[in-house]
């Protein structure tokens, strides 16, 4: 596609001023690529429920280990 040739033409009829702006316009907003939803956010209460770590381990100490806090 060379500098000087359209990106569009109008076919038929005679578009006003503002119609063309509209055109252009939409033609402009649906060529930019659409950007990806932002995640929802999660809850506290539905966060909590949710285990923070892994298991504590069996061996020595895993009966105090299970106890403390992570």
């Amino acid at each position: 596609m060379s500098a000087e040739e359209p990106l569009f033409r109008i076919v038929r009829g005679v578009p006003t001023a503002e119609e063309l702006a509209a055109l252009v316009g939409v033609i402009a907003t649906r060529s930019r690529p659409v950007a990806a939803p932002a995640p929802a956010p999660i809850s506290l209460w539905s966060r909590s429920a949710r285990p923070t770590a892994a298991a504590p381990a069996a061996g020595r100490g895993a009966w105090r280990a299970s106890g403390l806090p992570r």
